[in-house]
């Protein structure tokens, strides 16, 4: 079971607002994974390379490079977790609950303002607490 769950509701731009997630994550010394789609990491590792022109996420794509590579990198985007050891930290851009949760100290899910993205936010919700984990809630500020 993880430790804490986040989920951060209402988010216009999933993948803008998760690259300034993972910024700030990263300069606070954090590893991350970052499981969604293939079409959807595939955005977002693009866009970690263009949405800020003064920082840089530092990122791989698993599965792709060594494992020596993986291990000195911050952020790993994958469509599934791979074999271990991991990030602590998971972030999930995924509909479902991602299947090694619980093995994370931290979930954080990023939920856009889609019906539909809604409604499968609100079954990994569920999911949580058949966990007995109380996920906290944020939605964007103004």
């Amino acid at each position: 079971m993880p430790a804490q769950v986040e989920f951060h509701t209402g988010v216009a731009a999933p993948a803008l607002f998760t690259c300034r997630l993972l910024r700030k994550a990263v300069g606070a010394g954090a590893r991350v994974l970052v499981t969604a789609a293939p079409a959807d990491l595939a955005a977002l590792d693009e866009l970690l390379w263009t949405f800020d022109p003064q920082a840089f996420v530092p990122h791989v794509r698993i599965p792709g490079p060594a494992d020596a590579l993986a291990a000195r990198t911050p952020v790993w985007l994958c469509s599934e977790p791979p074999a271990r050891p991991w990030p602590p930290v998971l972030v999930n851009l995924g509909a479902a609950p991602p299947a090694a949760a619980d093995d994370f100290e931290r979930v954080i899910e990023v939920v856009g303002t889609e019906p539909e993205a809604r409604v499968a936010a609100r079954q990994r919700w569920r999911h949580y607490e058949g966990w007995g984990v109380v996920p906290l809630h944020h939605t964007p500020r103004g």
